[in-house]
């Protein structure tokens, strides 16, 4: 059964339900985070950066994360499935903090995809409820986004991952939370069959 997190107490608010959604799934591993005032702009010298989302830092981990939420439906429509566009302001602000806090901190799109139909993007085990939706949280590096993204809308400014090229690259946030060993690409993430409606 997929893991289900009971209450918000001590949550800071977030209007975006896949923002509060990860926040949740931190709060309920028990992962230490900060949820980043994303209603403002910074500046970084005479730069303005878009807000990341979370600072990540697993117990275990000598890393921590900078998280840029992504949040998807599964499918998007009746059947796009793993979309993944970015704006190009997004990821360049996310690669500003990157620079800013230096090696030690990785930036990290995480793909928040809410399973709206019949398959998930990950094992029932890795989904995760909240709030009456089922989410799959997979994990991308932003330097390795970036490498094989492609235009994808000049007027919105957008940039995409090849579905492929994707699945190989995304992992389970589960695995670059909570395991300690190095960063390994997946050979690719299936989608899986659903589970049924929560009890």
């Amino acid at each position: 059964m997929f893991a289900k997190f009971r209450g918000d107490r001590g949550m800071a608010k977030r209007d975006n339900h896949y923002e509060s959604a990860f926040a949740a799934y931190l709060r309920c591993r028990g992962i230490p985070y900060v949820a980043v005032d994303e209603t403002r702009r910074s500046l970084a010298g005479q730069r303005s950066l878009k807000n990341l989302d979370f600072i990540v830092s697993p117990r275990h981990q000598a890393r921590s994360w900078l998280v840029d939420i992504k949040g998807r439906r599964f499918p998007t429509g009746k059947s796009q499935y793993w979309r993944n566009w970015c704006t190009a302001e997004e990821l360049a602000s996310l690669s500003g903090w990157e620079t800013l806090f230096g090696e030690r901190f990785t930036a990290l799109l995480v793909f928040a995809y809410e399973v709206v139909g019949d398959l998930a993007p990950l094992p029932v085990d890795q989904l995760f409820e909240h709030g009456g939706s089922i989410y799959g949280f997979v994990g991308v590096r932003l330097d390795h986004y970036v490498s094989w993204s492609r235009p994808l809308s000049l007027r919105w400014n957008t940039v995409t991952v090849s579905i492929p090229k994707f699945r190989a690259l995304a992992r389970p946030i589960e695995a670059l939370l909570l395991d300690a060993g190095p960063f390994q690409p997946l050979a690719g993430l299936a989608a899986q069959t659903t589970v049924s409606p929560a009890d």
